[in-house]
């Protein structure tokens, strides 16, 4: 499949799973867990966080008005982390508050650059689509770090505007965050695509702003019409 740019001025993209991925998070997780002498198999692991993604991320509730802070973010993966945990079992052999503490320490962990992977075609199609004259940006629900990731990724300098939920107080599938990218960027919706992966913040919400969407499928589990690569835009 491939996605026409006529009449596209600009390219706008979510991060997460749309350019970047966190390949080893059950390892990191087994390893963190491993240092505490609790012991869990990755499968295990793995299954309770699709859970997780699953019931709180995905199918969150969500109307549009979303708003967000650096502490609403915290504390949403926070949470999550909490039913990942609880779902392993590590309740039985830690108390509450220990539970509580070590979210915030693996909301640390995955929020940390170090720990991201680009997909294989994020650069080059980066680079192709800078090239050819598009305006290029960011518009992502995520943590106060993501433009440290988006540095040491070697990718930040592509990106005009960067839009990110915790630094404008606004949260996907909210519209205003689109238009505040727009505003930023002097775009109008018309000459705007938008490319991500998750069906209500990154195609239902930039549709309410007037901004084409192309969803993204980076997983066998995804479902729906859409792109496998970026490689396609164009």
């Amino acid at each position: 499949m491939s996605i026409s740019l006529h009449g596209v001025k600009a390219v706008l993209f979510d991060v997460g799973d749309t350019l970047l991925t966190i390949p080893g998070s059950r390892t990191i997780l087994q390893r963190y867990l491993a240092e505490r002498e609790l012991h869990r198999e990755q499968e295990h692991i793995g299954h309770h966080f699709d859970d997780a993604f699953r019931k709180l991320y995905y199918e969150k509730p969500a109307d549009g008005t979303e708003l967000c802070s650096p502490e609403s973010d915290r504390s949403f993966w926070a949470s999550l982390y909490v039913h990942v945990l609880y779902g392993l079992g590590i309740h039985e052999d830690r108390e509450e508050e220990v539970i509580h503490r070590w979210s915030h320490e693996l909301y640390d962990l995955f929020t940390a650059p170090e720990q991201y992977e680009l997909f294989d075609d994020v650069k080059e199609s980066l680079e192709r689509l800078k090239l050819a004259g598009y305006r290029l940006g960011v518009v992502s629900n995520f943590a106060p770090t993501l433009k440290s990731i988006l540095r040491h990724k070697g990718i930040l300098d592509y990106f005009d505007p960067v839009i990110v939920s915790t630094e404008v107080g606004l949260e996907k599938p909210n519209p205003a965050i689109f238009r505040l990218a727009l505003e930023q960027a002097g775009l109008s919706p018309e000459e705007t695509l938008y490319v991500g992966d998750h069906d209500k913040n990154d195609i239902w919400a930039p549709n309410q702003a007037g901004i084409r969407a192309v969803k993204i499928k980076r997983y066998p589990h995804m479902t729906g019409e859409g792109i496998f690569s970026l490689r396609e835009l164009g």
